[in-house]
């Protein structure tokens, strides 16, 4: 009789821990969820601010150039004139 209420009382003492790990491993994983949730979403955040950064640091090296060979031209231009006059 007593081995029978000894293996009731360790079966009941099992499922009632079995129950408050199951918590405790859905809380972890709810946790660690929402962690990476929130790391991609910074690194989405980080990058799509590095991308805008790169963009415009290209569009002015671009427009740079632009102005620059613009001049050459002109510059260019007129030392040809210059030698079809001469």
């Amino acid at each position: 009789m007593k081995n029978l209420f000894l293996s009731l009382a360790l079966v009941t003492l099992l499922v009632s821990c079995k129950e408050e790990t199951k918590e405790k491993l859905d809380a972890a994983k709810d946790a660690v969820t929402e962690e990476m949730k929130n790391t991609i979403d910074s690194a989405k955040i980080k990058a799509a601010s590095e991308l805008d950064t790169l963009k415009q640091k290209t569009k002015s090296k671009v427009d740079s150039l632009k102005v620059k060979s613009a001049e050459q031209m002109e510059e260019t231009a007129k030392k040809l004139k210059e030698s079809v006059k001469k």
